[in-house]
């Protein structure tokens, strides 16, 4: 995509994942994550309206709970993630501050937006957020979601809040660098896509083999969710989040991850 087409996203979700910015062996990245920071806030210095959506609390969590592997209970999920959550936030608000943007913790469940009023109460309270100039952090709500209410991975959330806002652009921050034909981690022969017209059945089954080795969003649940933003007018850039210094340059127009364009409206 070109320069001129990035530039006129003025608002913008962002989903940062697990794995980009933190691991069960040490935690939160705290360097990656200021790196991320310092990019969003030269967005935000361009008078774009960020939202993030945050993964990373239960890796977060399980560290500090000195667990030896990633918890599989949604009981043990959700005591990792009470654990990790205020120590992210805390990360969150200590880097972002170093740029004067002040955040705010925003942690939602699908019952929210799947219920008018409490739908309507959380878009009021983001756009408050942005008007005032604050920054939105936002999660899934762990430690009270149940299985039947629960997003089940924060790709699906990050589709559901870009379309809560109005944004025309969605960012997810992976740790490969976009789609390819095949697991680049498995075969030497894979391709990355870097421009996906139509989402198809093609699409769909190539991604269904590119897992992800932590977290709970493989590369099947981006593009599901780059397929419902789609509908909607929404385009859907995936990339490397581990690597420093690529919303920049994707912004200034060079061709990195993999854009999904929007659907004709």
């Amino acid at each position: 995509m070109s320069q001129s087409v990035f530039k006129a996203h003025k608002r913008i979700v962002v989903k940062i994942g697990s794995n980009v910015i933190a691991s069960r062996e040490n935690g939160l990245n705290e360097k990656r994550l200021q790196e991320i920071a310092c990019e969003l806030s030269e967005l935000i210095r361009n008078k774009i309206e960020v939202f993030i959506v945050s993964s990373g609390a239960i890796l977060c969590g399980a560290k500090t709970m000195q667990l030896s592997d990633y918890p599989k209970t949604l009981p043990m999920k959700q005591a990792a993630a009470a654990v990790g959550q205020s120590y992210l936030m805390w990360a969150y608000e200590h880097l972002f501050m170093q740029h004067q943007i002040k955040v705010a913790q925003i942690l939602l469940t699908r019952a929210d937006l799947a219920n008018k009023t409490r739908y309507l109460n959380a878009k009021n309270t983001l756009f408050a957020l942005q008007n005032n100039k604050i920054l939105p952090i936002i999660n899934e709500n762990d430690t009270v979601a149940t299985e039947e209410i629960r997003f089940g991975d924060n790709d699906a959330l990050a589709g559901q809040v870009t379309s809560l806002v109005n944004a025309t652009l969605l960012i997810i921050l992976s740790d490969v660098d976009g789609l390819y034909t095949e697991d680049p981690r498995k075969s030497k022969k894979a391709e990355q896509i870097f421009r996906v017209e139509k989402i198809t059945k093609k699409i769909e089954q190539m991604s269904g083999g590119q897992g992800q080795l932590g977290g709970t969003g493989g590369m099947a649940s981006k593009v599901a969710t780059a397929k419902k933003v789609a509908a909607k007018g929404v385009t859907t850039l995936i990339l490397n989040g581990t690597k420093k210094g690529l919303i920049q340059r994707a912004f200034h127009g060079e061709a990195l991850g993999t854009v999904f364009l929007p659907h004709d409206m």
